[in-house]
C-alpha cells in the first residue's frame, strides 16, 4: 500500500498548479532581469535581484527554500543576487488554526486533540516545509510538533523541474561552474527533508554519534505521536547563538570548540554530516557549555570512499604535495581534471583547508565580515575558472561545501580564536576508511536507516 507521501507525490493536479504558478513567477521574474539588464545601468542587477527574490518569495515552499541555500554559496550568485536571496530567511508567516486541525486531524485521527495534555493552537516557529507547535503529551512531557504543509511532495516534485531554469538565471552565462549535478543532489535532499519518518532517524543517529559528547543534546522523537508528515520530539529550550558574541574571549572559544566537534566529529567518525548551516540550529544552554543540536532534516550520509578522499586532500595539503591533491579531487567525484583545474581547485582548498593546516591558535579567517566569508576567495576561483575551466560540481560536494561555510561564518560571530589544526589531527586518531565504513553501517543499522 502506497503511503501519504507516495501518494501526495504522484498528484499529477497539485504538480500541474504548482508548476503554473512558479513557471509565472519565474517568468515574470525573467522579463525584469532582461529588461533591467538591458536597461538598468549600474543599478541593473540589483533590481533584478529584487524581482528574482520577489518572485520566488511568492513561491514559497521547496524552491525558495533552495534560493536560501544558494544564497549561502559564496559567489555561486552575484553578489546582489546572494544579498537579496538571503533575504528570503526560513521564517515564513505560519498558517492558521483551522489548517492545524485539519492537518493534526489526518495525521493522527480525529481524536487527535485527546492525545495531547495541552497543544498550542499559535505556531512558535514557521518555515518553507512546516510549522513547529508547542505540546504537552498526557505524561506531562513538552514537546515540539512538527507538521508539514500539505501538498509538499507535489511542489518538491514541480519546483524540481523548475530549479534549472532557476540556476539557468542566476548564472547569467558565464559557464564556469555545470551545475547538473548540483541538481540532482539538491533535489534527492529536498525529498529527504519530507520524510518525517527517516528524520527521526536521522535525529536517533545523532544522539548515537554524539553520545559521547556529553554538552550535545539531541532532540528524542516520540514515535507514537509521529507520521510521515509530523514529527513529535522532545522539546529543546535555549540560547541563540548571537545571544553569546559579546562573552567573554574564554566563553567564545568554548562555545567555538564544541560546534566543531558538533560537526567534524560525525563526519570523521561516521561519515555523516548536519547538511544546514542555519544558526538557528544550534542553541545554546548553561552559560555557553551546552548545545543543543536541532532540524536533522538535510543530513548528508556519505560514501566512506570520500571521507577518505576529504582526509587525503587535508595530508596532501599539509605536505604540499600537488599529485596528491590530483588525487584526492578523483576520490571526491571531480572528472576531466587537468593540472590547471587542479591548481584553480587548490586556491578554494587552500582557503577552506587554510585553518585546519595551520597549526597556531587563529581565527578561522582575519578580518573578514561573517557574511563575507569565502566570497572573495570564490570570486578568484570563479575568474579562473572562465579561463581554465569549466568544471562539474561532484554531488558530495555541494553539502560539504554549503555546511563547512555555514560553520566558519559562525566561527566569525563568534570572533572565536583557536588551533584548528590539534583539534582536526584529535579528530581523525585512529582513523581509516575500512574503520569508518564499519562504522557508519552499525550505526545506520542501529537506527534503520539506509
Amino acid at each position: 500500500m502506497a503511503n501519504p507521501t507516495d501518494r501526495e507525490r504522484n498528484r499529477l493536479t497539485g504538480r500541474l498548479g504548482r508548476t503554473a504558478k512558479v513557471g509565472a513567477n519565474l517568468s515574470g521574474a525573467a522579463l525584469a532581469i532582461g529588461a533591467n539588464r538591458l536597461f538598468g545601468g549600474d543599478e541593473g542587477d540589483a533590481r533584478a535581484a529584487r524581482a528574482l527574490a520577489d518572485a520566488l518569495g511568492k513561491t514559497k515552499g521547496p524552491l525558495m527554500k533552495v534560493a536560501q541555500m544558494l544564497s549561502t554559496v559564496p559567489d555561486f550568485l552575484p553578489p546582489e543576487y546572494a544579498a537579496e536571496l538571503a533575504t528570503l530567511q526560513a521564517e515564513a508567516p505560519s498558517m492558521g488554526w483551522s489548517f492545524v486541525k485539519r492537518r493534526m486531524r489526518a495525521e493522527l485521527g480525529a481524536d487527535w486533540q485527546s492525545k495531547f495534555d495541552k497543544f498550542g493552537r499559535e505556531a512558535a516557529h514557521a518555515a518553507s516545509l512546516g510549522q513547529v507547535h508547542k505540546a504537552t503529551t498526557l505524561e506531562g512531557r513538552t514537546v515540539a510538533c512538527k507538521l508539514q504543509y500539505p501538498d509538499m511532495s507535489s511542489a518538491v516534485e514541480s519546483d524540481v523541474g523548475q530549479l534549472n531554469t532557476m540556476l539557468g538565471l542566476f548564472q547569467r552565462m558565464d559557464g564556469s561552474i555545470d551545475p547538473s549535478d548540483m541538481v540532482t543532489e539538491i533535489a534527492a535532499r529536498l525529498r529527504e527533508e519530507l520524510d518525517y519518518e527517516r528524520e527521526a532517524k536521522a535525529m536517533k543517529l545523532y544522539g548515537l554519534m554524539l553520545a559521547d559528547k556529553d554538552f550535545v543534546a539531541v532532540p528524542e522523537p516520540v514515535p507514537e505521536l509521529s507520521t510521515g508528515r509530523l514529527l513529535t520530539m522532545s522539546w529543546s529550550d535555549g540560547q541563540p547563538l548571537e545571544t553569546f558574541e559579546g562573552a567573554d574571549a574564554a566563553t567564545r572559544n568554548g562555545i567555538a570548540e564544541k560546534l566543531f566537534w558538533t560537526w567534524w566529529g560525525p563526519m570523521n567518525a561516521y561519515g555523516v554530516i548536519h547538511g544546514d548551516p542555519h544558526l538557528g540550529n544550534y542553541q545554546l544552554t548553561d552559560g555557553g557549555n551546552g548545545v543543543n543540536l536541532l532540524d536533522f532534516g538535510c543530513i548528508r550520509i556519505f560514501p566512506p570512499r570520500f571521507v577518505a578522499g576529504v582526509v587525503a586532500l587535508y595530508k596532501a595539503l599539509l605536505a604540499d604535495d600537488f599529485d596528491g591533491t590530483y588525487a584526492a579531487y578523483e576520490i571526491w567525484g571531480f572528472e576531466n581534471l587537468s593540472k590547471d583545474l587542479v591548481e584553480v581547485l587548490n586556491v578554494w582548498a587552500g582557503f577552506i583547508y587554510g585553518p585546519l593546516i595551520d597549526d597556531r591558535v587563529r581565527s578561522i579567517a582575519d578580518g573578514v565580515k561573517p557574511g563575507d566569508y569565502g566570497r572573495k576567495e570564490a570570486f578568484r576561483v570563479r575568474q579562473l575558472l572562465k579561463e581554465k575551466g569549466p568544471v562539474k560540481i561532484p554531488r558530495e560536494f555541494v553539502f560539504m561545501d554549503r555546511a563547512a561555510i555555514g560553520l566558519g561564518a559562525a566561527y566569525l560571530r563568534l570572533g572565536a580564536e583557536l588551533n584548528f589544526h590539534q583539534l582536526f589531527e584529535q579528530s581523525l586518531d585512529g582513523f581509516s576508511e575500512t574503520a569508518l565504513a564499519n562504522r557508519q553501517a552499525d550505526a545506520l543499522a542501529q537506527v534503520g536507516l539506509v
